[in-house]
């Protein structure tokens, strides 16, 4: 079980600023990871993108994630047909981050393998989600089960 620090809004990690809000920065990572993963199966948390495009959302994201667990992203992996401009790698600090394109898996998640950490899996919400649907669904994600 890895304890992990839960965001009590929409605020990320990365910013601490609401989406949506004056302050908001386009480049601000809307993410929310569960305080600690003790269900092996369920999501350890949400994302949501401003966009489909893999190659613009996906260093963003693995930057937030990295600094919010204290370990390197090596791989992602997500849904070939819910992603545009997949890129096979993403340059990060000291590294190029794999990217697995999965058929077979659910296009609502993504899934990310760090280093000397159990992988986490992330439910991505739609970019065009309204903020009560996005809020909704990080409360769902994060909720002790």
């Amino acid at each position: 079980m890895t304890p992990r620090q839960a965001d009590s809004s929409l605020a990320t990690p990365a910013t601490g600023v609401p989406p949506g809000s004056p302050a908001e920065t386009p480049s601000a990572v809307r993410l929310r990871l569960a305080p600690v993963r003790d269900h092996p199966g369920l999501v350890d948390g949400a994302w949501w993108p401003r966009s489909t495009d893999a190659a613009a959302e996906l260093p963003g994201l693995i930057a937030a994630v990295d600094r919010h667990l204290g370990e390197m992203t090596l791989r992602v992996g997500l849904q070939v047909d819910a992603w545009d401009d997949i890129p096979h790698r993403i340059p990060a600090p000291g590294r190029a981050v794999r990217v697995g394109w999965f058929r077979s898996m659910d296009r609502r998640l993504v899934t990310l393998s760090i280093r000397g950490k159990e992988g986490i899996t992330l439910r991505v919400i739609p970019p065009d989600a309204t903020e009560a649907q996005a809020e909704a669904a990080f409360a769902a994600s994060v909720r002790p089960a």
